[in-house]
């Protein structure tokens, strides 16, 4: 066997792709927490998916904040943080298609879910929380009651594309763990899978296939 196996470790299928977008866009919503998922007051990607707003972040390294502390120097809170702008990628099976029909798409899961939102509310009578409820919860609140429910090796639409990723996985596994043995014994040049993070070596990243043209 070789060293390298398909980079690409999910489902290939438009349908599945589709739907975890539309379960991640729905966050917020679904919990009965806002009406649409832009009005989320935290961190959250729909205006970046749907209007093309750059998301910016701060890195805290807390590496550093530790080490300073165990120095007994005093830090300003921002004093070993980074300012990160995270670059979106669209799904795999919507690539292809340009920018400004790609945000069409995702503009119209969105408001598919405001009104799907929309209707179960009046269906049951309740209303979303909203964001000033949401802002005065304590950070440390925990859930009356927590799902016990196990969550998928894989999304996929179909059993074949599931069994197909579950053994592209344990291809992946006998790739990684033949090259860590390699690896301990002292052949610093082990090729490991791309996607990995080797013991102690840099992460193995792949560069997305594009489609031509």
């Amino acid at each position: 066997m070789g060293s390298q196996i398909p980079g690409n470790c999910f489902s290939e299928e438009e349908v599945a792709q589709i739907d975890r977008l539309q379960y991640i866009l729905s966050h917020g919503c679904k919990e009965g927490l806002v009406a649409r998922p832009q009005d989320w007051p935290g961190a959250q990607c729909v205006r970046a998916l749907t209007g093309g707003q750059l998301l910016r972040g701060l890195w805290f390294d807390r590496t550093r904040e530790y080490a300073a502390r165990a120095r007994g120097q005093a830090f300003h809170r921002l004093g070993y943080s980074t300012t990160v702008t995270i670059q979106l990628e669209p799904i795999p099976c919507w690539r292809h298609l340009s920018k400004t029909r790609y945000r069409g798409l995702v503009r119209e899961l969105v408001s598919q879910i405001e009104t799907e939102t929309a209707s179960r509310h009046a269906r049951e009578g309740t209303r979303p929380s909203g964001t000033m409820a949401i802002c005065a919860q304590q950070p440390h609140d925990q859930p009356r009651r927590l799902k016990n429910s196990w969550a998928p090796a894989f999304h996929a639409a179909t059993k074949a594309a599931r069994r197909e990723l579950v053994e592209a996985y344990g291809s992946f596994l006998t790739v990684y763990r033949e090259a860590a043995i390699r690896l301990r014994q002292g052949d610093s040049h082990a090729s490991f899978p791309e996607g990995s993070f080797p013991p102690r070596l840099p992460f193995v990243g792949w560069v997305p296939e594009r489609a031509p043209g």
